[in-house]
């Protein structure tokens, strides 16, 4: 991966969070680094520059990671809902991982923070991103990491249908 060609906006209200982001993202390469204090700083942010990837903290003040996720998925106001966005934490609950995962963080990363934790991440939202789906409630990727080979409910998406119709004929013959 080009990780010099990346523009990666930190959001995080704890400046030695960021700065230890920095040093990670330095390392491997990343040389378009940018920084917000918060959500709302991070959404004015994302107005004024292209980025290819934003790293968010989860606890935040006065807009936490959550709320920022939101708005940037489904405000008609988000300059660029489709941005990739792997969220930090030292909470992670699964409740609070459901949460995001929700509100529509494409990849989690709990804290402490390793090198090879990061690298991964963007690994996975560079390389393998998933698809971004719409419903009535939900706007972000794909929240289905792999086929449930043993899965025999209701299709929930018209490609799944058109999958499982293709493999039974398959079967057939």
């Amino acid at each position: 991966m080009r990780y010099e060609l990346l523009n990666i906006l930190l959001v995080d209200d704890n400046h030695h969070m960021r700065v230890l982001l920095g040093e990670i993202l330095r390392a491997i390469g990343v040389r378009h680094i940018h920084e917000a204090n918060d959500g709302a700083e991070a959404l004015q942010m994302l107005r004024g520059m292209p980025i290819d990837i934003v790293i968010t903290d989860l606890a935040m003040q006065p807009l936490d990671g959550i709320d920022f996720m939101r708005l940037l998925r489904n405000s008609p106001e988000s300059p660029n809902p489709m941005v990739p966005v792997i969220m930090i934490t030292g909470h992670a609950t699964q409740r609070r991982i459901y949460e995001a995962r929700d509100a529509g963080v494409n990849e989690f990363l709990a804290k402490p923070l390793t090198a090879r934790g990061v690298i991964e991440r963007i690994s996975q939202v560079v390389d393998h991103a998933r698809p971004f789906v719409r419903t009535d409630d939900y706007f972000g990727p794909d929240r289905r990491r792999r086929p449930l080979p043993n899965y025999h409910g209701p299709w929930r998406r018209s490609s799944d249908a058109a999958r499982a119709s293709t493999e039974s004929e398959e079967a057939e013959s």
